[in-house]
Parts: structure tokens; C-alpha cells; sequence
């Protein structure tokens, strides 16, 4: 089963080395991992999405509030949460394929970021399955390079904010 776990830390060099050693201590994959600082710039946000059971989601959340420069964990339920993913993907156009690839890259929603001469550079962000299916369908231009995230995840709001 996958989780996601959500680990607000003090913004202090070393931190993401020290909550992603707990994994490898323990011989634990992480399927994907993203950080970046909140709205404080203090506290960053770890986003971890790892695939195992509950008990041992317990046991990384009461391990990582052992860690000094930890301030909170959350489990983030898996499919009431807003996941998202961003790849930028440069591919082979030689300019007789580009109305096709624009077309694409539409439906996907990205942006064409740069066009040169024999490449395309494009921005897509979405869902994992998105992701992934976007690079499979542009795959077929011919990959020249590309660089993906790790999913980032903020629960849905389950209360009505009223009070």
C-alpha cells in the first residue's frame, strides 16, 4: 500500500539527510521524495511517498519525531490529498512533427517552454498517472533529456472551516 508522509522540519542544512537515513537505515525505498520551504521560511516540508504496511508507517512517524530538527509528521490519506508532480521533458523536432507535439502538450495541459531548431523543451504537472503517460505518448519523438520531481501532497480540507 502506498503512503505518503508529510514531515514539517527546521529549515537547517542536513536535515534531509538525516530523515532519509532513517529509511536506509531500516532498508526501506523511498518511491519518491521532495522538499522545499513553507509559507515560513524557518520550516520545509519533506514529502515522502513510500510504499508498506501500517504498522510500519507507525513506526517511521514515532522515529522521525525522535529526530531533532523534526517538528511535525502527518500521513497524508492517499486519495483524499492533492498530489502533484512536475517533469520537464526536451524532445527530438526537427519542426514536421511540432503541430503534433503542441497538440499534446495541450491536452496534457504543460507549456512549451523553449522551441529550438531540433528540440522541444516542455513543462507538464500533474498527477503521477499523468505524468507518466505524458512521457510515454512524447517518448515517441525521442527523449533528449529529462528531469522529474517527486510528488508534493496537501490533504483535502475534510471540515467546513465554520466556527
Amino acid at each position: 500500500m502506498k503512503h505518503i508522509l508529510s514531515i514539517l522540519v527546521k529549515n537547517r542544512p542536513g536535515v534531509m539527510s538525516h530523515v532519509s537515513g532513517l529509511f536506509t537505515r531500516r532498508s526501506y525505498n523511498i518511491d519518491s521524495i521532495a522538499v522545499g520551504v513553507t509559507e515560513n521560511p524557518a520550516v520545509s516540508v519533506i514529502t515522502i511517498v513510500l510504499k508498506g504496511d501500517e504498522k510500519a508507517l507507525g513506526q517511521f512517524q514515532g522515529q522521525l519525531l525522535k529526530l531533532p530538527d523534526v517538528v511535525e509528521v502527518k500521513s497524508l490519506p492517499f486519495h483524499d490529498s492533492l498530489i502533484r508532480e512536475l517533469v520537464l521533458v526536451r524532445i527530438k523536432s526537427d519542426g514536421s512533427k511540432r503541430n503534433e507535439i503542441f497538440g499534446i502538450v495541450e491536452v496534457f495541459g504543460g507549456k512549451v517552454a523553449e522551441v529550438t531548431e531540433d528540440s522541444i523543451l516542455i513543462e507538464i504537472h500533474g498527477s503521477g498517472r499523468q505524468i507518466h503517460a505524458a512521457i510515454d505518448i512524447l517518448a515517441q519523438f525521442g527523449i533528449i533529456e529529462m528531469a522529474r520531481t517527486g510528488a508534493i501532497a496537501l490533504a483535502y480540507r475534510t471540515d467546513t472551516g465554520a466556527g
